[in-house]
């Protein structure tokens, strides 16, 4: 479907430029938006968000290089640039424009709610005693050094949403605060303006909700992490992801089960193979149910390998053609710019502005 045509369902979702995803990444995300490309009657915008990526300190020529990876990564698995949109999102200047404009009519009591701006203070503040979730406000001592594009991020990702006037947004657990945000926030806008403008969109929740650390299956699997041992990316050979599997923690207790809480160890390697193979965890648990660790820790490392090294060797063609890549973005990023700029210019007409 072109960016033009009418679509009964618009998807809108993105990603940051992390460089070459790992793990999580692919299940929890680039593996439905593939997936997604299936339905019929449906527009989809799939957005590498470099003006997100902004919120925190980004060497530039970092930035551009990673940048170029994850886009090199997407199509590797999948995602099709004739089926999808896919653009870096600051290369659609309509994204900082409608966030300036819901910015303004978006209460800082709603933004203040918003959880993933103190986890990540929290974050930057490891050494120092902060306040707890529940505490933590723009008020307090503690987030007098909170930087504004940190705060204000889940306005930008509202604009990401309504600019394309998305009715679905496939996203984590963990966005599901921000989908609800962007709902407030479209009614809000309707409501002050007295219009139809923007629809509500809903989010959609992967299969694959999480998948946890390789070395702490308490905490979530991601790049952040300084322990390289925590995350198989989608560059590692066959072997470095057998190592890391086959040190991932377990526990003693005979025969595999599945149960997140008794066994989160063992439970996190079912959960990764039942989604690479697409089944449910229950059932990759009876598969396994009689092996052990050691005969699980296999199985799940070969099925892995399975599903990686495919893209592993296509994403070393696709970089290895920088100049073709950058015309496939390019070829996106005019057709968002195209639905954009159409959507921009009723908004504008709506609020006042020149269009």
């Amino acid at each position: 479907m072109t960016a033009g045509a009418k679509a009964a369902r618009v998807v809108f979702s993105g990603i940051q430029p992390t460089g070459v995803p790992q793990l999580g990444n692919y299940l929890g995300t680039i593996k439905n938006w593939v997936r997604l490309q299936d339905e019929l009657d449906t527009q989809r915008f799939y957005s590498i968000v470099d003006l997100h990526a902004l919120t925190v300190p980004r060497n530039p020529k970092r930035l551009r290089q990673e940048t170029m990876e994850m886009a090199a990564a997407l199509i590797s698995c999948g995602v099709d640039p004739e089926k999808s949109v896919l653009f870096r999102q600051s290369t659609v200047p309509q994204h900082s424009q409608l966030h300036w404009v819901l910015g303004t009519i978006t209460p800082v009591g709603w933004l203040n709610r918003m959880t993933q701006w103190k986890s990540k203070l929290q974050q930057q503040h490891q050494n120092e005693e902060l306040p707890d979730q529940q505490q933590l406000n723009v008020h307090s001592s503690a987030a007098q050094g909170l930087l504004t594009g940190l705060f204000t991020y889940p306005v930008l990702m509202a604009s990401d949403v309504l600019l394309y006037k998305a009715t679905h947004i496939p996203v984590g657990e963990d966005q599901v605060q921000h989908i609800e945000l962007a709902r407030d926030i479209s009614i809000h806008f309707n409501k002050t303006f007295k219009t139809r403008m923007f629809p509500l969109p809903e989010y959609m929740l992967t299969a694959t909700k999480r998948v946890m650390s390789l070395r702490d299956p308490q905490k979530k699997m991601s790049k952040s992490d300084p322990n390289k041992q925590s995350r198989i990316t989608l560059s590692d050979s066959d072997d470095e992801i057998a190592r890391k599997i086959r040190k991932a923690p377990t526990d003693s207790i005979g025969g595999i089960s599945y149960d997140p809480k008794g066994r989160p160890g063992v439970s996190n390697l079912i959960s990764i193979y039942a989604a690479v193979r697409g089944v449910e965890n229950e059932d990759a648990a009876k598969e396994m149910q009689a092996m052990s660790n050691k005969e699980m820790k296999e199985m799940v490392a070969q099925a892995v390998i399975d599903e990686i090294a495919p893209i592993r060797q296509r994403m070393t063609e696709v970089l290895g053609d920088q100049d073709h890549l950058e015309s496939l973005l390019r070829q996106g990023e005019e057709k968002a710019r195209e639905t954009a700029d159409r959507n921009w210019r009723e908004i504008a007409r709506c609020i006042g502005l020149p269009y």
